[in-house]
């Protein structure tokens, strides 16, 4: 692998323009999330962005989310989706539907979830709003259109970054750095190892890793249609040449490591309502010899051309790639990972080109299927997104680029609960999935796709915090939650936009605490990071039993054996609740209340406590609680915002005394301060684990 040359010490000095606490690099959803939760935990803060539009995917197209498992998605990720759902409850949010015309239909889960006050689906014009009143909110200041200078912009001091400069001059220093690109940029420039394509097999042991000739997953493979498709100019007939998006490379030996990654693609933003609707354009560089391969799949009698026009509001659509010839663009993009900005521009052109010709071909080119052309024609761009972008899409589908190579390597055996997963800071949930990476030609000389694998995992699963980190005798003040350390198939579930916000926040917030410490991120004790990213609301595990029913061994205090102390009042108006009702202070809370859950334990050590409340935007963030210890009272805070999984939330790990208690105050509360119940749950004491580390590469 390829590293930058470090030339710290012979760059000349640079007038530094900007310093931050935390310096944030990349204009992603995980860039603004980190920002904002710097701000929450009092740290200065900037966004450097190479973009013009803050959001990535999440505004940039993606709106029919991956959401996996949503009861693992807290913190400020399920803050956004709640921000989604009050933007949709107001009726100038629906100008082109009304909201029972619309539905309901989600990604494995309603768009639209009333209970929790969220919502899932949307349109991209929708999340950019939500992202940009972020910014706005917490005063964060975002340079646009800043790339970085990746030979030259990274001043480091042994193995702290000082500053990075970008290509237009800006300079900044900061007290800890966030990499929140797609692509690692950051990182790579300055000095962490990465790797870009796939492991083989044998690296981590893994079943789905490597070259993947034979598996056939999902519908995205010519193996279903009713006979092959011949790969040349005349079929059968090698001599005439071979139709275009059609390797002639060898496709590799199974299980084998190679350089390919994930297709990308543009997710479009299209609409069928008359009044909003922009005819495809036709592509400057547009040839339909280019779509040869496509004709040949409906000759054969494809007819999923529609399947994954997933809905989104106001009548539009979140348009994925669906078949064996679609909108991901296979092999046309193994140079972006590392590429220079112009590499990368004719790449991202490129995809542009061929989706904007493959909808052009398909509604007007006459050998199409009348069907399918006449379906296709009632479809078209949507006027009122990407409005400054000829209404397409400002940011490429990045499903994959350069991955880290840090402290603990997230793999296969991690994700299906083989391996545990040491200092978890969030949870992924969605199925292994992971799109082709090559167009072949077979042996029988067919065409065939490769490297679609979809494998479903038992459960949601930990992410690592070590898997954030670089190498600690590389770099000692860099934070990595989205290109985190993780193999290619692993990544391929962890990938998800609202996992990236999860990480984000986490990145962010062990920043801070290292700041606090005057420590790096990686010295920081477990403990307090967990304790901190708890109280934020962030959901660090995931039982093998329904969310709320108690764990084996466990006891739970209902808040009706509660003492209470103050002005509390019964209520049962928000579900799900534990037990009868709940209580809660009053609108005027009186600043002397409290509660006191006191128990007593079959034993003393280690004991998990959870607090059960459902999430509402009356509740208050900050919940001040007092747990006894057997190093006597401890105090922690609690977000109940956010509420629980989906009703409890984890507050932490603690050594707790046979007779112990767990204390609420409305002091200082920012909103409604609940009372439901305290659980404890026997837990082990964590164990020392050796960093799962790869081999040099």
């Amino acid at each position: 692998m390829r590293f930058p040359l470090l030339l710290a010490l012979a760059l000349p000095a640079v007038s530094l323009a900007e310093h931050a606490d935390v310096v944030i690099y990349g204009g992603t959803s995980a860039a603004v999330i980190a920002a904002v939760q710097a701000r929450r935990m009092g740290k200065s803060t900037v966004i450097i962005s190479p973009d013009t539009h803050l959001g990535g995917l999440s505004s940039g197209g993606l709106g029919f989310t991956d959401t996996g498992n949503k009861a693992v998605i807290g913190g400020l990720a399920r803050e956004f989706y709640h921000r989604i759902w009050q933007h949709y409850q107001l009726p100038a949010s629906w100008p082109f539907q009304s909201p029972a015309d619309y539905g309901n239909k989600g990604q494995g889960t309603p768009a639209i979830d009333g209970t929790q006050r969220t919502m899932w689906i949307f349109e991209p014009h929708a999340a950019e709003n939500v992202f940009e009143n972020l910014i706005r909110e917490y005063h964060i200041p975002v340079h646009r259109n800043a790339p970085l200078d990746r030979s030259h912009g990274i001043r480091r001091d042994g193995t702290r970054i000082v500053s990075l400069t970008t290509k237009n001059g800006l300079s900044f220093s900061g007290g800890m750095f966030i990499d929140a690109t797609y692509e690692g940029d950051l990182m790579a420039a300055a000095g962490a190892s990465w790797h870009a394509g796939r492991e083989s097999l044998a690296t981590y042991k893994e079943k789905w890793n490597g070259v993947q000739t034979g598996i056939l997953h999902h519908r995205h493979h010519f193996g279903v249609l009713p006979s092959p498709i011949s790969p040349f100019k005349i079929p059968g007939n090698p001599a005439s040449g071979t139709l275009p998006l059609i390797s002639t490379d060898p496709p590799g030996t199974f299980g084998s490591a190679d350089h390919r990654i994930q297709a990308y693609c543009f997710r479009l933003c299209l609409t069928n309502h008359p009044e909003n609707r922009v005819p495809f354009p036709k592509p400057s560089q547009y040839n339909p010899d280019t779509y040869e391969l496509l004709l040949r799949v409906f000759n054969a009698g494809w007819r999923e051309t529609f399947a994954k026009f997933d809905p989104i509001p106001n009548r539009k659509t979140d348009t994925n790639n669906h078949g064996p010839v679609s909108f991901d663009f296979i092999g046309a993009n193994y140079q972006y990972p590392d590429g220079d900005d112009a590499t990368r521009a004719r790449i991202i052109q490129a995809h542009r080109d061929y989706q904007q010709g493959w909808l052009y071909f398909i509604a007007n080119d006459p050998r199409v299927p009348s069907d399918v052309r006449s379906a296709m024609q009632s479809w078209g761009l949507a006027k009122d997104e990407f409005t400054d972008n000829g209404h397409w899409p400002h940011q490429l589908y990045i499903r994959e680029a350069r991955r880290l190579t840090g402290e603990f390597v997230m793999t296969e055996h991690e994700l299906t609960g083989t391996n545990p997963v040491p200092d978890p800071v969030g949870m992924g949930s969605y199925t292994i999935d992971s799109h082709n990476v090559q167009r072949y030609i077979t042996p029988d000389g067919h065409v065939q796709n490769e490297g679609d694998v979809g494998a479903p995992l038992p459960a949601p699963y930990p992410v690592s915090w070590r898997a954030l980190l670089p190498k600690r005798d590389q770099l000692s003040n860099l934070l990595v939650p989205v290109c985190l350390s993780s193999s290619h198939i692993a990544f391929g579930s962890i990938r998800m936009e609202p996992v990236f916000m999860i990480l984000a926040q986490s990145a962010a917030t062990g920043a801070c605490l290292a700041l606090d410490r005057a420590s790096s991120p990686h010295e920081i004790p477990y403990q307090i990071l967990r304790d901190r990213l708890a109280a934020d609301g962030q959901i660090l595990s995931w039982p093998s039993h329904s969310p709320d029913a108690a764990a084996a061994g466990s006891i739970t205090i209902d808040d009706s054996a509660a003492s209470l102390s103050g002005s509390w009042k019964p209520s049962s108006a928000i579900k799900p609740f534990h037990g009868s009702g709940y209580h809660h202070d009053s609108a005027t809370a009186n600043p002397s209340n409290s509660a006191i859950f006191n128990t007593t334990l079959p034993h003393a050590g280690p004991w998990e406590i959870q607090i059960a409340c459902a999430p509402h935007e009356n509740r208050a963030r900050k919940v001040r609680l007092s747990i006894l210890t057997t190093a006597g009272p401890r105090e922690v805070s609690i977000n109940q915002q956010q509420g629980g999984n989906p009703l409890f939330i984890p507050v932490g790990t603690f050594n707790l005394p046979a007779t112990t208690s767990v204390t609420f105050f409305s002091k200082d509360a920012n909103g409604h301060v609940i009372l439901d119940a305290v659980r404890f749950i026997p837990a082990k004491s964590p164990t020392p684990q050796t960093p799962n580390t790869p081999p040099s590469r």
